[in-house]
């Protein structure tokens, strides 16, 4: 998985790329698949990408990951080699995209890695749990380990009497002291990943004592859902609605941080349109770069430069750094809001529903939030003593 760090060493570099940006393998029959995929190499090659590129995407595109569908795949190559493959859970964010240049676009990465969010999942029993290490968005867990406890306590279903109680309270401590454990194996993972929240799921009784025996901090974290997933036969829908519900959750309030940041100082933390946002970008003052997504299909370009400051309206606005590209406004944005370390967040709330019109209204204008305040000026009436 490319950081932030690589990619904008790709996004630095003035070499030619060929990019793809494409649905994954979908349910379509074999020669439709196949299809698609010489479509897809032919427009490439149309595009002027070295045949030896060419091969590297045919070999990314037809590799089996293992991906359910629908998923979306992103590749940069260059000389015959994948520098980047990234494959992600759902629908495209935005139209496909192939060709072969110098600035190769960047978007469609940024908008999917920004629900790149960790967290971890604890299905919780009576006779321990399964805890994993998840990202949003992707495949598979980057870390699973199952706590079994002791296996020796009893059903709290007894015959009657004081015998009865007897179980109930030597099965009710057996449990305790297995959520015990449960909790001492989730710590060390939560301070290595850092997860943005965990859900627990599992039996009910399991999950109380479980949250029980957390620290504060750990149990600040938590989502409780009331959902028996290690039941037999059990349906985890339950439990996918509620991680999809967290991670759109934080990446919601992460915007809302953003506009808050950006009208601090009687907002002179934050600049907005396109011009302001480009005279931020070339003083590094940029912390936070946030684009709508109805604004990535804006016309215009800006251009995309060889060295700091990256970005520039046109040749009397490049400050002597040589152009690498023309490339859509929204792209130079990012490209040079990635280059000077800056995030970029895309606001994909103003998205219609699938298969609606496009809002009768103007696309929002990109916005920054900045790392120092403006200054502020000062209109006074003029003249000397």
């Amino acid at each position: 998985m490319i950081d932030q760090a690589e990619l904008a060493r790709i996004l630095a570099d003035e070499g030619m790329w060929t990019f793809a940006y494409l649905d994954g393998h979908g349910d379509e029959p074999q020669p439709a698949e196949h299809s698609r995929r010489h479509a897809l190499l032919d427009e490439l090659r149309k595009c002027g990408a070295p045949e030896a590129d060419v091969a590297a995407v045919d070999e990314a595109v037809t590799a089996d990951a293992g991906i359910p569908s629908p998923s979306v795949l992103y590749l940069l190559v260059r000389d015959g080699r994948a520098e980047v493959v990234e494959r992600f859970l759902g629908e495209r964010l935005g139209p496909e995209q192939v060709g072969y240049q110098r600035v190769p676009p960047a978007l469609p990465l940024v908008r999917h890695r920004a629900a790149d969010i960790r967290y971890i999942v604890v299905e919780a029993g009576r006779e321990g749990a399964h805890l994993r290490v998840e990202l949003a968005g992707r495949a598979g867990a980057d870390e699973t380990e199952d706590v079994q406890g002791r296996t020796d306590s009893l059903p709290k279903v007894q015959a009657g009497g004081w015998s009865h109680r007897r179980y109930q309270m030597h099965s009710e401590e057996i449990w305790k002291q297995t959520q015990s454990e449960v909790a001492d194996a989730l710590e060390p993972i939560v301070l290595e990943y850092r997860p943005r929240f965990i859900v627990v799921a599992g039996d009910v009784r399991a999950r109380q004592l479980l949250e029980d025996q957390l620290p504060p901090a750990t149990r600040a974290m938590v989502i409780d859902v009331d959902a028996h997933t290690k039941a037999d036969g059990s349906d985890d829908s339950a439990l996918d609605q509620a991680i999809s519900f967290a991670v759109n959750e934080h990446l919601r309030r992460e915007l809302s941080d953003a506009r808050d940041r950006a009208a601090a100082n009687d907002s002179r933390s934050g600049v907005l349109g396109v011009d302001e946002v480009v005279a931020a970008l070339q003083q590094a003052q940029v912390d936070t770069l946030v684009l709508s997504s109805r604004f990535l299909g804006e016309g215009g370009t800006v251009r995309a430069l060889g060295a700091e400051p990256w970005v520039a309206r046109g040749d009397d606005d490049a400050l002597g750094v040589r152009s690498v590209a023309d490339v859509p406004v929204a792209e130079g944005l990012a490209r040079a809001a990635l280059l000077s370390s800056a995030t970029v967040l895309v606001d994909e709330t103003d998205e219609p529903p699938a298969g609606e019109p496009m809002p009768d209204r103007p696309a929002p204008e990109p916005f920054a939030v900045l790392r120092w305040p403006r200054e502020t000026v000062e209109v006074g009436t003029g003249g000397g003593e």
